[in-house]
């Protein structure tokens, strides 16, 4: 009965929105609006990175249940923008919760889905009787380069989701993953932005790899789109996952709860976490989630979910931690110049 014990999400409350990008490189607003679905989007302050935004989903996470951290026997963390190429994200996760030390910890890499393979990691670690815990975060300050498309969707923000089997409040029954080589998107080393491949990331990229994961989901567990509540895919815009829902037999309907990327934006390895955690925020006992994620690379991981009692318990609290539609209320608009002095695109001599 290995599940989510608790979850919490963290979205910093700048914005941008989209015209004001595309008035500074003189495209159409209209077309960026129409073309991604996506109205604006999230940007870090001064102070955050990857490692803030994690700590405070975990804290938030802890906020819900009364957890003792001491008993949390593995933290991963997943992103691509991890603060330092040697030092890992995971240790001051730990640290900043009162984890350490008796615990294993590493920083995952895999594109948007490094936050789903830590919560694999921790469902198998559970499982096996070598932890009661695991914490696995998906957290990004995504990249995107001045002008480029990828400008106008990569946000930040990050969720937290700890596994154990103590009385979960969502049941994970199966996951299972669908991977290969497929270069749509990637960023070298000493590289400040990633570069993506253009026809490879629809088709053979996002679309072929969550479609690929969730039909073999369903295979192995005998269900289709209607045995589900709910359903949350990978959002780098607000066109992809609704394409792919509709492919696959899902409605509009069960995907609204978690599609919040038209006011976020992609927040990479947070971005599937994010929309679990928004549905999970309205879920009841009995209702049932799929979700899928995507990492260019590529990968994609399927998730059968169901909800528990314990979500309404006396041991659980959603509200004693931030919604996600509560993070996305009262935005601080930004102009482009404070949205690039944030983001490090300029920096103060001194």
């Amino acid at each position: 009965m290995v599940g989510i014990i608790t979850y919490g999400a963290y979205i910093p409350r700048f914005r941008i929105k989209v015209e004001e990008i595309a008035r500074v490189w003189g495209a159409n607003p209209d077309d960026i609006r129409g073309g991604l679905g996506v109205h604006s989007k999230s940007v870090p302050d001064m102070d955050e990175d990857t490692a803030t935004i994690a700590v405070e989903a975990a804290r938030n996470a802890l906020r819900r249940r009364e957890i003792d951290p001491s008993e949390i026997g593995a933290v991963y963390v997943g992103s691509e923008s991890h603060p330092y190429a040697v030092k890992p994200t995971a240790c001051t996760v730990g640290e900043a919760i009162e984890a350490t030390p008796v615990m294993t910890a590493a920083d995952y890499e895999f594109a948007c889905k490094a936050g789903t393979a830590a919560i694999q990691t921790c469902m198998g670690l559970v499982a096996s009787g070598m932890i009661r815990y695991g914490l696995a975060i998906g957290s990004d300050v995504a990249q995107g380069a001045p002008s480029d498309a990828l400008e106008y969707t990569a946000a930040a923000g990050g969720a937290a989701i700890l596994i154990g089997a103590d009385d979960p409040v969502a049941i994970i029954h199966r996951t299972c993953s669908f991977t290969t080589d497929t270069p749509d998107f990637w960023r070298r080393e000493g590289q400040g932005y990633p570069r993506h491949g253009g026809r490879f990331t629809g088709e053979p990229g996002y679309f072929r790899h969550i479609e690929g994961a969730s039909r073999l989901l369903m295979e192995k567990t005998g269900k289709g789109p209607k045995d589900y509540t709910y359903a949350v895919f990978h959002q780098p815009n607000a066109k992809f996952p609704q394409r792919v829902a509709k492919v696959l037999g899902f409605s509009p309907n069960q995907i609204k709860p978690g599609l919040v990327v038209p006011v976020l934006g992609n927040t990479y390895s947070g971005s599937s976490m994010i929309g679990l955690a928004a549905t999970l925020d309205q879920a009841k006992p009995g209702d049932t989630i799929f979700m899928a994620s995507f990492g260019s690379g590529a990968g994609s991981d399927a998730f059968d979910i169901e909800v528990t009692d314990a979500i309404e318990s006396d041991t659980f609290s959603r509200s004693a931690a931030p919604s996600v539609a509560a993070l996305l209320e009262d935005p601080i608009y930004v102009d482009y110049a404070q949205y690039a002095r944030h983001k490090g695109k300029i920096v103060m001599q001194k």
